[in-house]
């Protein structure tokens, strides 16, 4: 059932006390930021905002009527006034003379750099005509759930006739471009009163003459189809009624932390992929219902969402009463096959004599009943976008089968939208991934300087990364200064005890869940000791080899397990020690230990190398900023042990070393990161000393 309709209206955000004092361009970006932030109108990168303002013209200083209009592939949830691109209206006019008909329209999009304001950098989008030929001054185009499930109704025309009246017009299914545009421009002269018009399995245009006003019609517009359609369904069993009954909630994240890690393994062909799983009320009511295989088999309709989720899911056959999920394991090689192999005849029989080559065939949406959604993407941040937009999918079927019959796009639609060539162009355009992106990362001891440093050194290159630590709150605030740096999609954290088996397991399926597996583990969790041996308790030696010996062998083993299920091979990195090669007195017990971890190191080393799984160490020295285990007792007793005060330790540290330099942070995470990367792909067993030369620890 649809939720009432109080919990859905949208709330009419515009501020005039905000807007005040505000330029024209400044009001299209106030609100076109108030648009974007409810994914309810619009999904992320979706819809486009446009205003006609009056500029100078840099050359000839006179007034001219520039359109700022969204650029391409821009977001208006989160763009700021560069994210616009900006067009003389006279030559967009102009255009139309040049324009040589249906068949020749994508030629159109070469003529928009002609048509630039004050040589603005942004390249205007193909959605540029649709806002340059509607004549009024601010234009919005939205992906409403609400009004797309209008739109994507069998009987679209008469349903938006019962909702809007001659409010809203209606155009029928027609892919965004030049010849749209002037159906646009048609619609308004010869439908003067009307404030808007719904596009056939595509979205909402309105517009208005001041940005408030626009504003305001789209939300009325939005709202309006929303109480329509929840006075409509209200006693209506949403997809046909329920089918299966979920699972509880942790038993749903058990089977997903199974799942992903082998869906990963088997997409991740071309490029490593990150996931994203999503258990919200409104995707269980999908993928529990009577009708979602047959709907998820129409595919989804608004362009927006098939180019992130493609044209369709792929449905897993778990059945939540039977719990048949060690079936599904072993059947999902072939179910994936089966998906590929689907895609590929529906490229051959769609495919255009200039269409770009066949893109990746795995899908990007799972659905699972009883669990969830399951998205896996380039990255983190992409999957969980491309979850959104099925959401999206999943809302606009829930309408559109309550009052009518959904309808897909007709799949030749759907593929020149997929294959155009200008979409083509926009992806060849963007960056070149980095070397560690869609890679995913286990940092233990991740609140600490060498830790925090580390995974910052691998986000930089694009990795994901759990940080573990026992600390919860220097863990909270380390993940926190990750994410407004790097983003919160990339980064997740666990309170984690390396010596709690349980705790090491629960991370690891935490991981899965989170970003769909992993790749990197840096293993860094640490303590340090110093004592005489004869003053060395049992318990202090017990509690070194707890932590820096059998923790590092936990993690090891459960990070082993996940990584052998994905079959994509892996990277460890001990952070081990000068101190496991050369002796130091007073620390028996951390020195012993550290020797463990390096062999243990080793022996991992020989059992991985079979399915790709490299194991190396990285060996700091005197790593005092920033690290915890210099502070307290620890740093006390190896300045008692030295003769020296505090302050006069890291000075004796770096005279003692061949080079006199300081070992920092940022020098174990360069030296971790190189152990990871594809620069050393042919390493593994190695120790890699970071210690400014200490002979002692020479490994030859």
């Amino acid at each position: 059932m649809l939720k009432t309709v109080s919990d859905q209206l949208l709330e009419n955000r515009w501020s005039d006390a905000e807007a005040a004092g505000k330029s024209e361009s400044e009001l299209l970006l106030y609100r076109s930021n108030l648009l974007g932030a409810d994914k309810r109108v619009t999904n992320y990168g979706g819809g486009n905002t446009s205003a006609k303002i009056t500029e100078r013209d840099p050359l000839t200083g006179e007034p001219v009527e520039v359109l700022w209009v969204k650029g391409s592939g821009g977001d208006i949830g989160s763009m700021r006034l560069d994210g616009f691109a900006t067009l003389y209206m006279d030559r967009l006019r102009a255009l139309k003379a040049l324009y040589r008909g249906l068949a020749h329209e994508d030629e159109m999009v070469g003529y928009l750099p002609h048509c630039t304001f004050n040589l603005n950098p942004r390249a205007a989008s193909i959605d540029t005509p649709l806002h340059a030929f509607v004549p009024r001054r601010h234009v919005d185009h939205v992906h409403a759930d609400a009004i797309i499930a209008l739109a994507a109704s069998e009987n679209s025309q008469a349903l938006t006739r019962e909702v809007f009246g001659d409010r809203i017009g209606w155009l029928p299914w027609k892919r965004p471009g030049f010849e749209l545009g002037l159906w646009l421009e048609r619609f308004c002269l010869e439908n003067p009163e009307a404030e808007g018009v719904v596009l056939e399995s595509h979205g909402l245009f309105t517009w208005a003459d001041t940005a408030k006003d626009c504003y305001a019609t789209t939300i009325d517009v939005i709202n309006t189809a929303t109480a329509w359609l929840a006075a409509r369904t209200r006693d209506v069993p949403a997809f046909g009624g329920a089918r299966h009954a979920s699972l509880p909630r942790e038993a749903r994240r058990a089977a997903a932390a199974r799942l992903m890690p082998a869906i990963r393994g088997l997409v991740s062909g071309n490029r490593h992929m990150a996931g994203h799983f999503d258990d919200a009320e409104p995707v269980l009511e999908f993928v529990n219902a009577r009708d979602m295989e047959a709907l998820a088999a129409l595919g989804t309709s608004c362009p927006d969402h098939f180019l992130r989720t493609k044209i369709r899911p792929l449905v897993v056959p778990f059945d939540p009463a039977a719990g048949n999920l060690d079936e599904v394991l072993a059947g999902l090689p072939a179910l994936i096959e089966r998906y590929r192999e689907d895609y590929r005849a529906y490229y051959a029989r769609c495919r255009r004599p200039d269409s770009p080559a066949l893109r990746d065939p795995n899908p990007v949406v799972f659905l699972v009943p009883g669990v969830g959604m399951i998205t896996f993407a380039a990255d983190k941040a992409t999957a969980r976008i491309s979850g959104e937009f099925y959401l999206n999918a999943i809302n606009v079927m829930r309408g559109a089968s309550a009052v009518g019959r959904y309808r897909g796009l007709p799949e030749q639609e759907a593929f020149d939208i997929e294959y155009w060539l200008l979409e083509e162009a926009k992806l060849q355009r963007m960056p070149k991934p980095r070397p560690l992106a869609g890679r995913i990362a286990l940092v233990t001891g991740g609140a600490g300087g060498i830790g925090s440093a580390t995974a910052a050194r691998l986000m930089e290159e694009g990795a994901c990364v759990m940080l573990a630590d026992i600390d919860a709150a220097g863990l909270a605030s380390t993940r926190e200064a990750l994410a407004r740096r790097f983003g919160a999609d990339a980064v997740r954290s666990v309170v984690m005890d390396v010596t709690d088996e349980a705790a090491v397991a629960a991370t690891l399926a935490e991981t899965a869940v989170e970003f769909g597996g992993i790749d990197i583990l840096i293993s860094n969790a640490g303590i340090a000791s110093s004592a005489p041996v004869e003053e060395t308790t049992l318990a202090l030696w017990n509690r070194n080899m707890a932590i820096l010996s059998t923790g590092y062998f936990l993690v090891s083993r459960e990070t082993f397990r996940l990584l052998r299920a994905q079959g994509l091979g892996g990277a460890i990195v001990f952070v081990a020690s000068k101190n496991g090669l050369a002796a130091s007195p007073n620390a028996s017990a951390y020195c012993t230990a550290k020797a463990a971890e390096i062999h243990l190191a080793r022996c991992l080393a020989l059992e991985g190398a079979e399915a790709g799984i490299r194991v190396n160490v990285v060996n700091p020295d005197a790593v005092l900023r920033g690290s915890r285990i210099w502070e307290g007792e620890w740093l006390e007793q190896r300045a008692a042990t030295y003769g020296t005060d505090k302050a006069g330790l890291e000075e004796m540290y770096r005279q003692r070393s061949l080079l006199k330099r300081s070992v920092l942070p940022e020098d174990i995470a360069e030296a971790c990161y190189f152990l990871v990367a594809d620069a050393s792909a042919k390493s593994t067993g190695n120790i890699l000393n970071v210690d400014a030369g200490n002979v002692q620890a020479f490994t030859r």
